[in-house]
This record gives C-alpha cells, sequence and structure tokens, in this order.
C-alpha cells in the first residue's frame, strides 16, 4: 500500500470512536518513572502526544510510513517529542525503550513473529510491550470489499488483517516464547455506533480500503467506492443509526528484567 494513500482528515472522522481501544491499551500498561516511549504506526501524532503526557514519558518517538500523517504530526512535535518515517515492519532499536506501543498499526505489516521479537528486543529489561490490532477479515463489510476488487483488478491487494493479524492462542505462544510471562492478550468487541450504513463505507475508506487507491487510480477508486455502498447497502440495508460491531486484539507484554 502507498504510504500516502492515508487521508489524516478521513481516517478522523470517526476519532472517538477510533480511541476507544487506544485508551484501553493504554491502561494495559503499568505505571513507569519517565519511560522513553515509542509510538509505532504514529498517525497524525495526536494520540502519541497524548499518551506522552499521560504516562510522563521522558521522551517520546512516533514512527510512521506516511508523509501525508506525518505532516499533520508534525505540530504534536516539541523538546521531548519526535517524529520519524519509518517502516515498523523493519524497525529496531536495540534495548532502548521502555515502552514499545502499537495501536491499529501491526496489521499491515507480515511475519508477526519475527516483528515482535525485534520489538521485545527494542525494550530495556522490564519494558513494556503494547499492541492492538484489528480481527475483522472475516465480517461482511470486509469480504464484500475483498470480493469487489477482485471483479475490477487483476491482482488486487490482499486484506492485511486476513494475511497478517493472528489468533490469540498464537499471541499468547509468541510473548511466551520471547519470554513475557507476564502478559496480557483479549479479544474485545467494540459497539460502535454509526449514523447510519453508509457511515461504515466512510470509516473503511480510512483504513482498510485505501489499500486500493493506487492500484485503482483516481477515477476507477470513485467508482469502486460507488458501487461498494450500493453492494453494502444492499446486503445491510439501509438503517440509521447502524450497529457496527468492530472486534480487536488488544495484547500486552513484560521483558524479563534479566
Amino acid at each position: 500500500m502507498a504510504a500516502d494513500a492515508w487521508d489524516p482528515a478521513q481516517y478522523n472522522r470517526y476519532a472517538d470512536e477510533r480511541e476507544q481501544p487506544f485508551w484501553d491499551l493504554a491502561r494495559l500498561l503499568t505505571p513507569a518513572q519517565d519511560p522513553v516511549l515509542v509510538d509505532l504506526g504514529c498517525g497524525d501524532g495526536r494520540l502519541t502526544a497524548a499518551l506522552h503526557h499521560r504516562l510522563g514519558a521522558a521522551h517520546t518517538v512516533g514512527v510512521d510510513n506516511s508523509q501525508a500523517m506525518l505532516a499533520q504530526a508534525a505540530s504534536h512535535a516539541s523538546d521531548t517529542i519526535a517524529f520519524d518515517l519509518g517502516d515498523i515492519g523493519a524497525w529496531q532499536q536495540q534495548e532502548t525503550y521502555d515502552v514499545v506501543f502499537a495501536n491499529a498499526s501491526l496489521q499491515w505489516v507480515p511475519d508477526h513473529g519475527k516483528v515482535l521479537r525485534r520489538w521485545i528486543h527494542s525494550l530495556k529489561p522490564g519494558g513494556q510491550l503494547a499492541v492492538q490490532v484489528p480481527s475483522n477479515a472475516d465480517q461482511l463489510p470486509w469480504l464484500l470489499a475483498a470480493e469487489l476488487a477482485a471483479e475490477l483488478l487483476t491482482d488486487p491487494p490482499p486484506d492485511p488483517v486476513a494475511n497478517n493479524v493472528l489468533t490469540p492462542e498464537v499471541y499468547v505462544w509468541l510473548l511466551d516464547e520471547l519470554g513475557c510471562s507476564d502478559q496480557h492478550v483479549r479479544l474485545q468487541v467494540y459497539a460502535h455506533h454509526l449514523a447510519s450504513t453508509a457511515d461504515l463505507v466512510e470509516w473503511l475508506k480510512g483504513t482498510t480500503l485505501t489499500r486500493f487507491r493506487e492500484p485503482l487510480g483516481p477515477d476507477a477508486w470513485d467508482n469502486f467506492i460507488e458501487q461498494y455502498r450500493r453492494r453494502l447497502l444492499a446486503v445491510l440495508g439501509d438503517r440509521s443509526p447502524y450497529l457496527f460491531p468492530f472486534k480487536r486484539l488488544l495484547l500486552w507484554g513484560r521483558r524479563p528484567e534479566s
């Protein structure tokens, strides 16, 4: 997916709902004195800065691969908060951080076992890893998007959640293998009340549908969105309001002290 398929304004249309799992994930962290924090997949940096202040962090770095998002994040930079362009899947800084935090970003990269190993090794002894990923690949809106893309594209980009996200029990095994005997893994379903079924299209335009924007091109992208909207309404009904159940996995683990 092209880094600048991301649109900060589109993504933030449902900022209140998207914040819920972010802060649930943050609540899994145990207090630490002046922690050094990295937020992998920091987006526009707004929540990164809020987390920095919530934790009383001594220094925070946000990492993202979207220039558009980082342009927005620049307004949140300070002497103690910095933002870098980078690939979170390859990212590692040996024993540098007290907290490695990744909210709704790990799903975009493959080989979670290898990635989590790099992230754990980037923690100081006793440091904490906190990760949240969506887990909706089996839900109808995602299946319909993949079905339509297969009709319009010769080689459609796959759903990263379907390809990359593992089951809760596998993450338990991975964290244990990485030494996190102190861990927490849970599946949580969020009940989001959207104004209408059509709002679901606007939500997904800011996330999973972004992978189709570049291969389709501008004109075909607009056609795709319109066809997707019609197909979704035909199947789910045109309801106001619309209940949007959203499954997410929240993971927390602590690196051993030695």
